[in-house]
């Protein structure tokens, strides 16, 4: 299985657990620059409806359907903090205890999310494991990310925006 067969899922995961209002499958490396291209971008803003109106949160995901690669997610997730309020690394239910035990105190410690979902791209039943923590983007590079992603794919920024 590739980790394109989850991209959409998981963006759909997103939107339907309320930790964005809208999200993409990005993937690859489109927006070019070292582990600057999450596979799954999101963003959470304010609906009509709300009463306090709050600016736009930037949410990404790293996924994974190699149970050797969580070491590669993390570093990947990590990076992405530079430039998202929440980060989510999304890895198969299949890990072993002892990566899985190490990944839930990684990501508990650093504020990232972490999902587990079946290899299965009919039914990845994802499972929130770790809820991630908002934090605070450094804005040059959500800026930059942002400049990256208008070059690639206009389109998606203003559906996103």
């Amino acid at each position: 299985l590739r980790e394109q067969d989850f991209y959409k899922s998981f963006a759909t995961w997103l939107v339907d657990n309320e930790e964005a209002t809208v999200a993409h499958a990005l993937g690859g490396a489109s927006l070019g620059g070292k582990w600057g291209t999450p596979d799954v971008l999101g963003v959470l803003r304010p609906r009509a409806q709300d009463i306090f109106k709050f600016q736009p949160q930037i949410i990404t995901a790293e996924i994974k359907t190699d149970s050797s690669a969580t070491v590669v997610a993390f570093g990947q997730a990590i990076a992405y903090r530079l430039f998202s309020h929440k980060t989510f690394i999304v890895v198969p239910n299949s890990i072993g205890e002892e990566d899985k035990g190490r990944l839930k105190s990684l990501c508990g410690l650093h504020g990232i999310g972490l999902v587990a979902f079946a290899l299965n791209p009919q039914q990845p039943e994802y499972a929130l494991v770790v809820p991630p923590v908002q934090a605070s983007p450094d804005m040059f590079y959500l800026n930059l990310m942002l400049e990256r992603l208008k070059s690639a794919d206009a389109d998606i920024l203003n559906n996103l925006f």
